[in-house]
């Protein structure tokens, strides 16, 4: 029988000690109001997870919701202005 490390390589720290790339931490930072609005819709949920929700709770799930579709819309609509024109 043959075990799952031979096959694989081995993972040290010098292997993981590397920096992203510039451009992966620029992605990163113009989807962050996108990942925080997700992240409130997320907690919102969670909240509800042990018990009924009530009135207040569907509000914030409601309103976080309308957030990730806003910032979506928003990173959508940034991301289609900076594609250059065909024919142009």
């Amino acid at each position: 029988m043959k075990t799952i490390a031979a096959l694989q390589a081995t993972v040290t720290a010098a292997s993981l000690d590397f920096e992203p790339p510039v451009a992966e931490l620029d992605a990163i930072e113009q989807e962050m109001p996108l990942i925080r609005a997700e992240v409130e819709l997320l907690d919102a949920q969670i909240m509800t997870i042990d018990r009924p929700a009530n009135e207040v709770d569907e509000r914030r799930i409601r309103r976080a919701g309308r957030k990730v579709l806003a910032a979506r819309r928003a990173l959508a609509n940034k991301a289609a202005s900076q594609v250059p024109e065909v024919g142009a």
